[in-house]
C-alpha cells in the first residue's frame, strides 16, 4: 500500500482571461515506502501537486493512480474518504483546532476515521506519546511550542494509520533545532514503519539528506528527478 503513479497530470487555473497551468503534464511514480522530496521555488506547483494527491483539489486532466485506483476523476465525497482512509497531511500552518486540546484534535481525526468511541482516547494518547507528547495531551495548541504543535499535527496525520504522508513545508515556521526534530520523526516513520512520504520543501540540502529521491519542479514541470543514495549516517 502507498504506491503512487502520476500520469500526464494537469491542473489549470484561470486568472481573468489568462489560463495558468499550475501542473503541466506531470508524470512520475513513487514506490511504497519511498521518501520523496519535492523542491522548487514559490509558484512551481509543489503544494498544488500535494493537494491533488491528497484529494484536497481535483485535477484538470491526467491520472493519479493510488494503489491501482485512479482518484483523479473522483467526486468530492470519494476524495474525502480517500483522505480519511489513506492519506495523512501535515501543513506548515499546523491546521489544528486551536480551541481544542492536543488530545481532542487527535480524537477528532479518529472519530472521522471511524474508530470506535471506546477506543478513541486510548489510541489518541498512544499516537501522541509516539511523537513525544505523552505529558502534553491536555494542552491547547496555544499552550505548546511551535515544535510541539507540529507534533500534534503529525499525531493527527498518523491517527488513522495512513498509507502515504504528505508534508507541505512542515518545518517552515520552526527554528532549525526543532525543524530537525520534526524531520527525524518523518524519517523514522519512513524507515521503521515503511510509510511512503512526500515532503515539499525549499531546502535542497535537507531534501538530499533525508530522501530517496529529489524531484525539482519549475512552472509545474519536472526539471530534475534525482536518485539519492542515503544512509542512516546522513540524518
Amino acid at each position: 500500500m502507498g504506491k503512487l503513479k502520476i500520469i500526464d497530470l494537469v491542473k489549470t487555473f484561470y486568472k481573468g482571461d489568462n489560463q495558468i497551468k499550475a501542473i503541466d503534464h506531470l508524470s512520475f511514480e513513487v514506490d511504497t515506502g519511498e521518501f520523496v522530496s519535492i523542491v522548487g521555488r514559490s509558484g512551481s506547483g509543489k503544494s498544488t501537486l500535494l493537494n491533488l494527491i491528497g484529494g484536497l483539489d481535483s485535477a484538470s486532466g491526467g491520472h493519479i493512480i493510488f494503489d491501482d485506483k485512479d482518484i483523479a476523476g473522483w467526486s468530492r465525497k470519494e476524495l474525502a474518504l480517500h483522505r480519511r482512509n489513506h492519506v495523512g497531511m501535515i501543513f506548515q500552518s499546523f491546521n489544528l483546532i486551536f480551541t481544542r486540546s492536543a488530545l481532542d484534535n487527535v480524537i477528532l481525526a479518529l472519530t472521522f476515521g471511524g474508530t470506535a468511541k471506546a477506543k478513541r482516547k486510548e489510541k489518541a494518547i498512544a499516537v501522541l506519546s509516539s511523537v513525544g507528547l505523552g505529558e502534553r495531551i491536555y494542552h491547547l495548541p496555544d499552550e505548546l511550542s511551535g515544535g510541539e504543535t507540529q507534533r500534534v499535527a503529525i499525531a493527527r496525520a498518523l491517527a488513522n494509520n495512513p498509507d502515504v504522508i504528505l508534508a507541505d513545508e512542515p518545518t517552515g515556521n520552526l527554528d532549525s533545532v526543532t525543524a530537525d526534530e520534526i524531520i527525524e520523526i518523518l524519517v523514522n516513520l519512513n524507515r521503521n514503519k515503511n510509510k511512503t512520504i512526500l515532503l515539499v520543501t525549499h531546502d535542497q540540502e535537507l531534501a538530499e539528506r533525508v530522501s530517496d529521491r529529489v524531484i525539482r519542479l519549475l512552472d509545474g514541470k519536472i526539471i530534475v528527478d534525482k536518485q539519492i543514495n542515503r544512509t542512516h549516517e546522513n540524518i
